[in-house]
């Protein structure tokens, strides 16, 4: 049923901790392919109009660089445990990047974590994962934040 699985990180251990999704389905279905993504926003136009033209190329490169170094440090942990995957970097919007990807390169699953923000929080700082939710046409499957053991 899976092919292809979108997996986007934005390099913290929560957005890895769908990671553990990947592996789960990947018992399952041997020609897997798991793409990771990572999607930077572009910076604000107030301050790359403060900045040389060229140091603001040079803050995309060393973005782009250390964010393909992370990625193809999970690759190969997946790769380790059988599992055939890649990495891509975008510039954009996240939640619009995640879904026109899933788009044109025939997604069938996109798995990623929610940081559980709720409130105010939730209002200012808005959801990617929920924007992904209400206008992605294929499955997500979300990995909610881990809740604090009572006691």
């Amino acid at each position: 049923m899976f092919k292809k699985i979108l997996v986007p990180l934005d390099g913290s251990e929560l957005s890895e901790s769908a990671l553990v999704h990947v592996f789960d389905i990947a018992t399952d279905y041997s020609n897997l392919e798991v793409i990771l993504l990572r999607v930077r926003e572009p910076l604000d136009p107030n301050v790359i109009g403060t900045l040389d033209a060229k140091i603001a190329v040079e803050l995309d490169e060393a973005y782009r660089e250390e964010a393909a170094s992370y990625l193809d440090g999970i690759v190969e942990k997946l790769k380790e445990k059988g599992i055939n995957a890649r990495a891509e970097v975008l510039s954009g919007n996240p939640a619009d990047e995640i879904i026109k990807y899933s788009q044109k390169n025939g997604i069938d699953l996109i798995i990623m974590s929610t940081r559980g923000r709720s409130g105010i929080s939730r209002l200012v700082f808005g959801s990617v994962a929920e924007k992904v939710i209400r206008n992605s046409t294929v499955p997500v499957l979300i990995k909610p934040p881990a809740k604090p053991v009572k006691g």
